[in-house]
């Protein structure tokens, strides 16, 4: 991509999007096209449309989504679904219309079988059932990354799709209802410090295995990505490190400094119980992610501790 190019960053507030702006505009680039949901909204049809007849973006980074945790999944499974799946029609659609060069879809490491081998290779995908607590999400996004590949076979497209992991750092979300496990344990566990609490009480037994990545480690994978890989078939994004919850959850309260006890609630849904993504392919490119989970705690407690004064 040449740093004048016109690069369109599809849901440019969210925590890949913002993430994706924040490693493009360090590298150079300086025609970047954002849109607010007020200005674009990407469900409807004719909107999308006449912003690409209109803009013609070289490149698009689709990031935008409607994400959530297991509660936010099991409580609005046709709005995930639904969402999704119109957000990546009417994108990557138009991209294909209007000539775009080149498009990278963000996708998930939810679409992989809720019991396949581990560590997760590309090809492992739909060779099992999904974990149903997020199967309408995981779906929406299979259904998107193979429509990248379909319009690469059909119409020789330069579309990419990529899968990270649990993703983490500056703009997560830590509304309990909505938010993914990383962004639930800093809030549950700074206002435990802040009301001096003696216990916290989390979901499930703790034992379930996770893969996180900071997201500016995403950004700087997309970016490799975009630059580096044209193969239609999807490429996993992640470190190919993992931890338990409850390994995570006392990695968090320490940096925090909470120093109650943590209890657990069997009874609470806890998802797949392992995830880890395998990325010898993306060792393979040249990328390899640079931010250790301990330093990427620490950057998105102090992150969100600086919100919270600002907020305030």
């Amino acid at each position: 991509m040449e740093t004048t190019a016109k690069i369109f960053v599809a849901g440019h507030r969210g925590l890949a999007g913002s993430a994706i702006v924040r490693a493009l505009t360090a590298a150079g680039f300086t025609n970047i096209l954002t849109r607010t949901r007020q200005e674009l909204d990407l469900l409807d049809q004719q909107s999308v449309t006449n912003f690409f007849a209109t803009e013609k973006p070289e490149y698009v980074f689709l990031a935008a989504a409607k994400v959530g945790g297991i509660k936010a999944n099991q409580t609005s499974p046709a709005d995930f679904i639904y969402q999704n799946l119109q957000i990546q029609n009417n994108v990557i659609h138009n991209a294909h219309v209007h000539g775009v060069k080149k498009l990278l879809f963000l996708g998930t490491s939810c679409i992989y079988p809720k019991l396949a081998p581990q560590p997760l290779k590309e090809e492992y995908l739909l060779t099992g059932p999904l974990e149903p607590s997020n199967d309408a999400y995981a779906l929406a996004k299979i259904a998107g990354l193979k429509m990248c590949e379909s319009y690469h076979r059909q119409y020789g497209c330069n579309f990419v799709s990529v899968m990270p992991p649990n993703l983490y750092g500056p703009g997560d979300n830590f509304d309990l209802a909505t938010s993914h496990v990383f962004g639930a344990l800093i809030f549950r566990f700074h206002e435990a410090k802040e009301t001096n609490a003696p216990s916290v009480t989390l979901w499930g037994t703790g034992t379930q295995r996770r893969e996180h990545m900071h997201v500016d480690d995403m950004a700087a994978g997309c970016l490799y990505i975009m630059e580096h890989y044209n193969d239609p078939q999807w490429i996993n994004l992640g470190t190919g490190e993992e931890q338990t919850v409850k390994e995570l959850a006392e990695m968090v309260s320490g940096i925090i400094g909470y120093t109650g006890t943590i209890a657990w609630d069997p009874t609470k849904p806890e998802g797949t119980p392992r995830k880890l993504l395998d990325v010898s392919k993306l060792h393979a490119l040249g990328f390899r992610h640079s931010i250790s989970i301990e330093e990427g705690i620490r950057r998105t407690y102090e992150w969100y501790q600086a919100q919270s004064t600002t907020q305030g």
